[in-house]
């Protein structure tokens, strides 16, 4: 019957000889236009769910968009790079110390005494204003910094 899909139902095969496989869709909704590999895996059998891109074979969704751009999640994220309050490049699993008191504001309260250890941040880029850092801080609970006022420990 051709290569394309037809969304309308024949009643009979003289519909389909008459009308043709493909008379109801567009040019860009055939079967037969390439869609990019998936940039994770490179498997070449990425479909269309929505407006993501899927790959069958490592589970990877991008979008569209991010690929005709020529750019991906993991790029953005390669280019943000996070320092510490002495210059130190931040990176997610750091152990990390508080360098000042911080009052913290919240349902808990407090202050968040310097030196405070905090380990195994999480580096993020949709925190609230400027905060940087997603942590489990001990006596706290989780809670997001800023790098500003934190360095690098061991």
């Amino acid at each position: 019957m051709g290569d394309c899909y037809a969304p309308t139902v024949a009643t009979d095969l003289s519909d389909i000889r008459e009308a043709g496989p493909c008379q109801n869709l567009t040019e860009d909704r055939r079967m037969t236009d390439q869609l990019p590999p998936c940039p994770e895996c490179a498997s070449e059998f990425a479909y269309e769910s929505g407006a993501l891109l899927v790959c069958p074979m490592c589970g990877h969704e991008w979008s569209a968009e991010a690929t005709a751009e020529g750019t991906d999640e993991h790029a953005e994220q390669a280019e943000q790079v996070v320092k510490d309050a002495v210059g130190n490049v931040l990176a997610d699993g750091d152990n990390v110390t508080v360098v000042k008191d911080l009052k913290v504001k919240g349902a808990g309260g407090g202050t968040l005494k310097s030196g405070t250890k905090v380990r195994g941040i999480r580096l993020i880029s949709d925190g609230v204003g400027d905060h940087d850092i997603d942590a489990k801080v001990p006596g706290f609970g989780p809670m997001q910094l800023k790098s500003s006022v934190v360095k690098k420990s061991s």
